[in-house]
């Protein structure tokens, strides 16, 4: 392994690690681990579980405080898009994490919609290594710098409401349908699966998306739908 200076990352986000290890562990893919079985640290997916939740906490924290007027209902709707495999994949490219990333050599070379879902579980990962070793107002100033300016531009660019419910909402307006998605294709084993989905008005295919799961397609359907109607 190649050595990798952490002292420019922990210079880049304000932080600097009492254990470095545990950083070094955030940045660390379990694939990496199959062809480097004699690291010291292990792969990053527990330190992602409680990533994930402390900054659940943050966020709801942060919206509830911020914005009084809101109900449960616009809250969710905000915080599921600052959460999102998207958002969370631009503050890891913003935090420069993928710079340090540690990955086997398949997965380094997908710089698809595989590599987004990894930087984003490395957001959640480096997030959980900073509340475990800094404490929960570290993890918080965190998400504060770089998460919490994102609100302005999901709310300007309405990217609050996922595109599948917009499509459905802008159909039923200007044509009195509700969508409906249909499985085109599907390939891979059972623990790798790929899925094309179908984005119809009635009979009439609009659009089709692909992904991991028949969710993900059907949400990258409904967004090239949005695109092919002129939404």
């Amino acid at each position: 392994m190649a050595d990798i200076n952490y002292s420019q990352l922990e210079n880049s986000i304000g932080i600097t690690f009492k254990d470095i290890n545990l950083l070094k562990q955030a940045l660390t893919h379990r694939s990496y681990l199959n062809e480097n079985k004699d690291i010291s640290w292990g792969h990053n997916e527990r330190l992602e579980f409680l990533g994930d939740a402390v900054l659940e906490l943050i966020i709801t924290d942060y919206l509830f405080k911020t914005y009084p007027d809101y109900d449960e209902g616009k809250m969710t709707t905000l915080r599921a898009a600052l959460v999102r495999a998207d958002t969370l994949s631009d503050i890891a490219i913003d935090m420069q994490l993928g710079d340090y990333l540690l990955l086997s050599r398949g997965e380094a070379k997908d710089l698809g919609r595989a590599r987004q879902y990894i930087l984003a579980n490395t957001t959640e990962s480096v997030l959980g290594a900073i509340y475990l070793d800094q404490g929960y107002e570290s993890a918080e100033k965190t998400v504060h710098k770089y998460l919490v300016p994102k609100i302005e531009i999901i709310m300007r660019e309405g990217l609050a409401v996922d595109p599948k419910s917009k499509f459905q909402t802008l159909a039923q307006e200007h044509f009195g349908i509700t969508p409906s998605y249909r499985t085109m294709k599907e390939s891979g084993p059972d623990h790798d699966k790929h899925f094309t989905v179908g984005v119809y008005l009635k009979d009439e295919l609009i659009a089709s998306g692909e992904g991991d799961s028949k969710q993900i397609a059907e949400q990258n359907a409904a967004k090239s739908a949005l695109i092919e109607k002129g939404f």
